[in-house]
């Protein structure tokens, strides 16, 4: 396939625009946490804790309304947003499977969440695609 063809490729489009959202979404939640961490007068691990916490939900409000609009062009509704929570959460526990996964194969700490990214992002995608591009999901 010709370059030209791969620029106009509407799936390869939404994925690059959902990798661009989902870079957008962590340094938001990171930007958030530090922050929090360094501005309030608060220590100890539970402080940690909760603007790692507060970082995530705004993060993922952002997400939410990024994914729909910029991702993949639809409208943001409860139902979707129940539905976008669940894949989420399937995201976390996949993120832990296949971390754990490849440490037992021995990879080391440093490697085995880059090889946990090339397995979760394009899994993430079909099921968050799912979730925006369904017509019984609205």
């Amino acid at each position: 396939m010709q370059i030209r063809g791969l620029l106009h490729n509407e799936k390869l489009s939404e994925f690059l625009r959902f990798c661009f959202v989902g870079v957008v979404a962590t340094c938001i939640h990171y930007g958030i946490y530090l922050i929090l961490i360094k501005t309030v007068a608060i220590e100890g691990k539970l402080w940690v804790n909760v603007a790692y916490l507060i970082g995530f939900i705004v993060s993922w409000c952002c997400n939410l309304f990024m994914t729909a609009k910029l991702t993949f062009k639809t409208d943001v509704s409860v139902k979707r947003g129940i539905y976008f929570a669940i894949t989420h959460g399937v995201n976390y526990l996949l993120h832990i499977l296949f971390l754990n996964f490849f440490l037992f194969l021995q990879f080391t700490e440093q490697i085995a969440p880059m090889l946990v990214y090339c397995c979760v992002i394009p899994i993430n995608f079909i099921l968050v695609r799912t979730v925006f591009k369904s017509k019984k999901i609205q």
